[in-house]
């Protein structure tokens, strides 16, 4: 049974646009018309149709559409499939900077058609939108914010700048530098980088490759360095580099990876060079990287480490031989309003910032550099109303079930049945996947359990699943219904496919998910094949559906109102002890 079309495909945001009506037009004409296409993919709240299709029935019913030249050209390279939209990508750019590619002709004419009417750098600049947005989970992107912050805080113009974990080039696009280095894991993302950077004229070597293990700039010097590296990756390689000379400060332990980028980023900075890193905020403050931290404070290396929304940032200085050392180190919590951090980093190398904490007093401690421990008294209340807003906020709504005395006495099937009457389809990722290369994103096991974007990788091999939006992915613990593709399933994970014109995914994961759980409680094996669930139409199974999406959401708020919940309890304990708050008459 074929679940997607060969055809470019369009969401309902796609047509509105391609007919100039809003979304809410596009819905009336799929509810009131009997003959308008039938999705070819995606999910039940996020369908596909084929543009095809879709234009054939808006000319049979009059309506005006137009298809851009760059939809047009974006619209062919989706019709590949995510698996390989990447490397089309990267092929254009190549076609626009070299003028071949292995590109199909009739596809490189509308890519050279679309350069022409706009420019080079225009039209691929506008496919790499559209492709950010079709992989926002699987592509980790820094906000344009914080990258162009990073580099106003480093760099200054001309001079050479370096990205040793570059993704798609986003910290090379900002400085004005006269040359630029930039190296990523994928071979995919490091050519689109190149491209990017050679339309805008700069003068760049861009390589593909581990940067951790495999160095393309060993001995290189960098007057900047900016890096947001992979946050969690255990297997970094720290069996093998034990003994690797860029560890000044210290052995990076085996589940402190970050530690080991900072030291390769100073590595390759100038004498009084500035290092600009995004770390995950816990690298402040964990027991297991307290000895570098004090090693980097004494030696006047880490200058600062700023509170960012989702992450810290470090900021670091090569220090310059027989150079003394700082007496303090600035620490601020940005997490609400980053307009704040330049004036305060000015003010620090000015020697004039009176948010600094003496470095003497965090060796005393714990080297715990957490910003938010170190927060101003006299902002304490301000922090107190923002987190308890963040908090508030982050609550969401279980849904709001009817209560019946009796159970339903409704028809039921099973897994087992709907996967021979051809509405589900199971998948199971090969047992074990060859890293080498990383050029394919995986789901794993984790990344279920806690709903982050695919964090594996794996390089090419027979046999992998590529998932798909409304795919239902189930681990042993966890089931989630896919809203994003373009990655590939991970080991110990099993992907349902279900028809969607007949069975609603988050209906079947919401049945998978409960029967999961109760078998965890119990004695038996879980087979899911046997997991029960009521025949019902696809509207009312669209209805369980939706009640079983918003517990999904519940967990995940829970989750994230958890680690909100202990800040807000601290602000408040320091802030009633100090005076800062009192309770409300």
């Amino acid at each position: 049974m074929a679940f997607m079309s060969h055809d470019p495909t369009v969401n309902a945001g796609d047509i509105a646009r391609l007919a100039g009506v809003g979304r809410a037009a596009v819905s009336n004409w799929r509810r009131r018309h009997d003959d308008f296409p039938l999705p070819v993919g995606g999910t039940a709240n996020q369908p596909l149709f084929s543009l095809p299709q879709v234009e054939s029935w808006l000319r049979r019913y009059g309506k005006s559409y137009q298809v851009s030249l760059g939809d047009r050209v974006w619209q062919r390279l989706r019709a590949a499939g995510d698996l390989r939209l990447g490397e089309l990508v990267a092929q254009v750019g190549v076609l626009l900077t070299e003028g071949h590619s292995g590109l199909d002709p009739e596809l490189a004419a509308l890519v050279f058609e679309l350069a022409e009417r706009h420019d080079p750098l225009t039209a691929y600049e506008f496919l790499i939108e559209r492709y950010l947005e079709a992989h926002s989970r699987q592509l980790s992107v820094t906000r344009e914010e914080t990258a162009d912050l990073m580099v106003r805080l480093v760099h200054t113009d001309g001079g050479t700048v370096l990205d040793p974990a570059c993704g798609v080039g986003t910290l090379l696009l900002a400085p004005r530098a006269s040359s630029v280095l930039g190296q990523d894991l994928s071979g995919t993302s490091a050519r689109i980088t190149a491209a990017r950077l050679r339309l805008r004229g700069v003068r760049a070597r861009v390589e593909a490759g581990d940067s951790i293990r495999h160095d393309a700039f060993a001995g290189e010097k960098a007057d900047a360095v900016v890096c947001d590296p992979p946050f969690n990756e255990r297997s970094w390689g720290y069996e093998e580099l034990t003994g690797d000379p860029r560890w000044e400060y210290g052995l990076p332990p085996r589940g402190e990876p970050e530690l080991a980028w900072v030291q390769h980023c100073l590595t390759h900075a100038r004498p009084r060079g500035l290092v600009a890193v995004l770390m995950p905020p816990a690298a402040a403050s964990r027991k297991a990287g307290r000895r570098i931290r004090a090693n980097l404070l004494r030696a006047g290396a880490l200058r600062a480490v700023v509170a960012l929304p989702g992450s810290d940032l470090w900021l670091l200085r090569r220090p310059a031989a027989g150079e003394r050392p700082p007496s303090d180190v600035l620490i601020l919590d940005a997490t609400t309003d980053q307009s704040a951090v330049e004036p305060a980093w000015r003010a620090y190398l000015e020697d004039r910032s009176d948010q600094t904490v003496r470095i003497i007093d965090l060796l005393a401690d714990e080297v715990d550099m957490t910003p938010a421990r170190h927060q101003r008294r006299d902002d304490l209340g301000r922090a107190f109303t923002e987190t308890r807003d963040r908090f508030l906020a982050a609550a969401a709504t279980p849904p709001d079930l009817k209560v019946l005395d009796q159970p339903l006495d409704q028809p039921v099937t099973t897994v087992g049945d709907l996967i021979k009457e051809g509405l589900v389809t199971t998948v199971q990722a090969p047992p074990k996947m060859a890293a080498d290369g990383g050029e394919v994103a995986v789901l794993t096991a984790d990344d279920i359990a806690h709903g982050t974007a695919p964090s594996g990788r794996a390089g090419p091999q027979r046999g992998l699943v590529e998932v798909r939006p409304g795919d239902v992915v189930a681990s042993y613990s966890s089931v989630r219904v896919m809203t994003e593709g373009g990655f590939v399933l991970g080991p110990h994970l099993t992907l349902y496919r279900v028809d969607a014109r007949r069975l609603d995914p988050d209906f079947l994961a919401g049945f998978l998910r409960a029967a999961g759980g109760r078998a965890t409680t119990g004695s038996s094996r879980f087979d899911a094949r046997r997991t029960r669930l009521p025949r019902l139409s696809l509207a009312d199974q669209t209805a369980y559906g939706e009640a079983f999406r918003q517990l999904a959401v519940l967990e995940d708020a829970l989750r994230e109102t958890s680690a909100l919940g202990q800040t807000l309890i601290r602000l408040g304990l320091d802030g009633l002890t100090d005076g800062h708050l009192q309770p409300q008459s």
